[in-house]
């Protein structure tokens, strides 16, 4: 390259002397005549360059190659995700109410605290259906005596029927009435239907409450699920057991899991099917409504698998990347058409045309083309 420029600086410089000596001409002809003479030395010239030139590069043993950089293809797990988001809940978080309405008569536990299922938690003032289980109990216990004697005159023949079964039905009927007023005094308490964690205590003592109003929160941890809706395209490639990794950024936790049901309906709405993935929660870090990022894996395969950015395509629109053959002593690129798969976080699966323990460039690749010689660095 050296030599063509000291030629090309010659030539130039004789163009430039020759030009000075010149006066330059107006005629047309004249200035025609000039032009052909110095086109005549211009090919002449490039004649003698080509020659020289090649016979430096049969001369020079020291070549400039490209040099590029290499690294060895191998077989490895290729695996693609959906990334969505979801939703925790809990199927243990119940906002309790009271069956029937009254005062708050006494909150028995305190927010924070843990309970045991079927513990009372709130008591309702029951005042009036006490007094009235008294007054039952009273006349329930008249009604039997009355009635053993019936039966025992009925036994021997004495008396009438009709005494004796207006004192059985009003025995029973007080029986009925004692265990429907005995229900409606459990009613006014409140017990937890599952242990857990009393989460919020919302009214006070004093005040009137039915069974419209909240009362408690009462919520267990120690298992949550989360729910994602999945786009329907996907669903024959998403099945129960599918691999999912949990990213829950706002307390900075990962979690690695499987789903455990797929949704049979699709929602119109969003043309989407419901997936449910059953976490446990012992520290009880994941609350219900917490946001959470899933990574379905919903393909994996075993190849070569390439950084995306390596892949050119030239403009049939075939996609190559360029392998290295070494003969001798020499190493060559050689270009290599291939078949990609599936993309995913900037790296390609090669289904067809790179095989394991290959050798492609990494860097320079840019630079070369099909059967150029090169220089292979570290």
């Amino acid at each position: 390259m050296r030599y063509t420029i000291v030629i090309l600086t010659i030539l130039i410089t004789l163009f430039s002397c020759e030009n000075q000596s010149r006066v330059p001409k107006s005629n047309l002809e004249s200035l025609q005549a000039d032009r052909l003479i110095i086109q005549n030395k211009v090919d002449s010239l490039n004649t003698q360059l080509k020659a020289i030139e090649n016979a430096i590069s049969k001369l020079d043993t020291v070549k400039k190659l490209q040099k590029v950089t290499v690294f060895s293809t191998k077989d490895t797990i290729f695996k693609h995700y959906i990334s969505l988001q979801g939703m925790i809940a809990s199927d243990k978080n119940a906002i309790l109410r009271p069956e029937m309405g009254g005062t708050i008569q006494r909150i028995l536990v305190k927010e924070g605290q843990r309970v045991s299922k079927g513990q009372t938690l709130v008591q309702l003032d029951a005042s009036s259906f006490n007094d009235k289980l008294v007054e039952l109990k009273t006349q329930l216990s008249l009604a039997k005596t009355t009635y053993e004697r019936q039966e025992r005159l009925w036994n021997q023949k004495i008396g009438s029927e009709m005494q004796y079964l207006n004192a059985k039905t009003q025995k029973e009927g007080l029986e009925n009435s004692l265990n429907s007023l005995s229900t409606q005094i459990r009613k006014m308490k409140i017990r937890a239907p599952f242990s857990g964690i009393i989460d919020a205590i919302i009214p006070k003592v004093g005040e009137l409450t039915s069974p419209q109003s909240s009362v408690i929160r009462l919520i267990n941890l120690n298992k949550v699920y989360l729910e994602a809706d999945v786009p329907e395209t996907y669903l024959t490639s998403i099945k129960k057991g599918t691999p999912v990794l949990i990213d829950f950024i706002s307390i900075n936790k990962q979690v690695s899991a499987k789903i455990d049901e797929i949704g049979n309906y699709i929602n119109p709405d969003n043309r989407s099917f419901r997936i449910k993935i059953q976490l446990s929660n012992k520290d009880h870090s994941i609350k219900p409504n917490l946001l959470a990022d899933l990574k379905i894996n919903d393909f994996s395969a075993k190849g070569v698998v390439l950084p995306s950015y390596l892949i050119q395509m030239n403009q049939k629109g075939e996609q190559y990347v360029y392998s290295i053959k070494k003969d001798s002593l020499k190493a060559r690129v050689v270009k290599r058409i291939l078949d990609l798969g599936k993309e995913y976080n900037n790296k390609v699966l090669i289904t067809d045309g790179l095989k394991a323990n290959e050798s492609i460039v990494l860097e320079g690749g840019k630079f070369v083309k099909d059967g150029d010689e090169v220089e292979v660095t570290k």
